[in-house]
């Protein structure tokens, strides 16, 4: 018996590449990496010895990384001799305990410190911190991004601001493609 095999149809080669088209696209868009917004914009310049020191969180968005934090949460960072920075960060869990993770920073090259890749001791892994606003007059705040825009953190030396300045940092946020409905107030003692 000859049984002639079945011809493929054209539409199932079609719809197959279609369906191949769409998932590729889903993929790009969900990591990122096709976009129409403009490129993140940071501050022009940035001394890193006036940004030294230790910061509190004000709010940010929810970040996997940081949920265990509840409140109190800190960032220190100090100058090393190497040109890198020691970062600190520390936050209080439910239970009142203190974690902290520790990391090291370097400045992106010709970036004038505006951007920050970080790195937390995992081996080839490091994180973009963009400074993307910045009281430059006396560095009391600080707007902190990802080019993503899927992270982003208010930061004050003092562990309240006034709501003033707090809606002039969220305006700005907004003025940098952030959506401020995601901030989160992060409560400090």
């Amino acid at each position: 018996m000859n049984v002639p095999y079945p011809r493929p149809r054209k539409t199932s080669i079609a719809t197959l590449l279609l369906a191949l088209g769409c998932i590729a696209a889903g993929a790009i868009l969900l990591l990122g990496g096709c976009t129409t917004r403009e490129p993140l914009p940071t501050v022009p310049a940035v001394d890193l010895s006036r940004y030294s020191g230790r910061w509190y969180e004000i709010a940010a968005y929810p970040a996997w990384f940081q949920r265990r934090c509840v409140g109190g949460t800190t960032a220190e960072y100090t100058p090393q001799a190497d040109g890198s920075i020691r970062v600190v960060n520390r936050c209080r869990d439910r239970n009142g305990l203190t974690l902290e993770t520790v990391g090291r920073a370097t400045a992106v090259p010709g970036s004038a410190n505006t951007k920050l890749k970080v790195s937390f001791g995992i081996p080839f892994v490091t994180g973009d911190y963009w400074i993307i606003g910045l009281d430059e007059k006396n560095y009391r705040w600080a707007l902190v991004g990802h080019p993503s825009r899927q992270y982003l953190w208010i930061l004050a030396r003092d562990p309240h601001i006034s709501p003033e300045v707090l809606r002039e940092i969220t305006a700005l946020a907004a003025a940098r493609g952030y959506d401020p409905a995601k901030l989160r107030p992060t409560p400090q003692p």
